[in-house]
């Protein structure tokens, strides 16, 4: 039996994952935004051993979130779930001047990786729209562009490839691994979705609790179980040690290299 966190778990393929991994066996702690959508995700994953909130759109709520959970105690896997889609459109401003897009999808997993308690396993949801993501982090927060949703999206999902594949290279004994669902009928996914629903969360709980070979890799990006190509610059080591630089100076959290997550 394991003991996994998945951040996003309200509603969509992270309560998804969570009832597949409860009905496992498993224990899961489920995150929502806020309290409210903390009791609907406990209510609507039966058997959940907890809820915690915090809104991953605010830097303090989410160095509040990692010291929830850490306080839980330890976990076997974590799962990077929670995201905001590409129909955004406008900027917008975060409580930190941010564009949630970018806090949510991108700087709330850096910080959480940097502040939860390090687990065996990583997992980063990401999708299929990161090869089309701009690897220069140029203008991450879009100050100075012109507001694009599905390249500011695509973007965001190019930095969960990165930072996962930069936690297998910093931390080689564990299992940190990046994945896309598919294209899938969910609240973020449209109803038009032609992927297989049914099928879009067994990836994540797959590399969360499998002791199948194949699943305990590092560094690796995945579709349906299955190995996948990802964009080349997601294995540049300068490209990840510059997507590492740019979240602590707009969060302030440090990338715990040569330290024990």
């Amino acid at each position: 039996m394991s003991r996994i966190f998945i951040t996003g778990a309200a509603d969509g393929l992270g309560q998804m994952a969570a009832k597949l991994l409860i009905a496992g066996g498993h224990q899961v702690v489920v995150h929502a935004r806020n309290d409210q959508r903390a009791e609907e995700a406990l209510s609507a994953t039966q058997g959940a051993e907890e809820a915690v909130s915090g809104d991953l759109s605010s830097i303090k709520e989410i160095i509040e979130l990692a010291e929830k959970v850490n306080n839980l105690g330890h976990f076997d896997a974590v799962i990077h779930n929670a995201g905001i889609g590409y129909q955004e459109p406008r900027r917008g401003n975060s409580i930190d001047g941010l564009p949630p897009l970018f806090a949510v999808n991108s700087l709330a997993p850096y910080i959480l990786t940097s502040l939860i308690h390090l687990p065996e396993r990583l997992i980063y949801l990401s999708s299929g729209l990161h090869r089309e993501g701009n690897p220069s982090l140029d203008d991450l927060t879009w100050d100075n562009r012109k507001w694009n949703g599905y390249q500011a999206y695509s973007d965001t999902k190019l930095h969960d490839v990165l930072l996962s594949f930069a936690v297998a290279r910093h931390y080689p004994h564990i299992y940190s691994n990046a994945l896309e669902p598919g294209w899938v009928a969910t609240k973020m996914g449209g109803a038009g979705a032609p992927d297989s629903l049914a099928d879009a969360p067994k990836t994540q709980v797959w590399l969360a609790v499998s002791n199948d070979e194949k699943a305990l890799v590092n560094g690796k990006y995945f579709y349906h179980q299955k190995r996948r190509e990802y964009h080349p610059a997601a294995s540049d080591v300068t490209i990840q040690e510059g997507f590492l630089a740019a979240c602590e100076g707009i969060s302030g959290v440090k990338f715990p290299i040569g330290n024990k997550l």
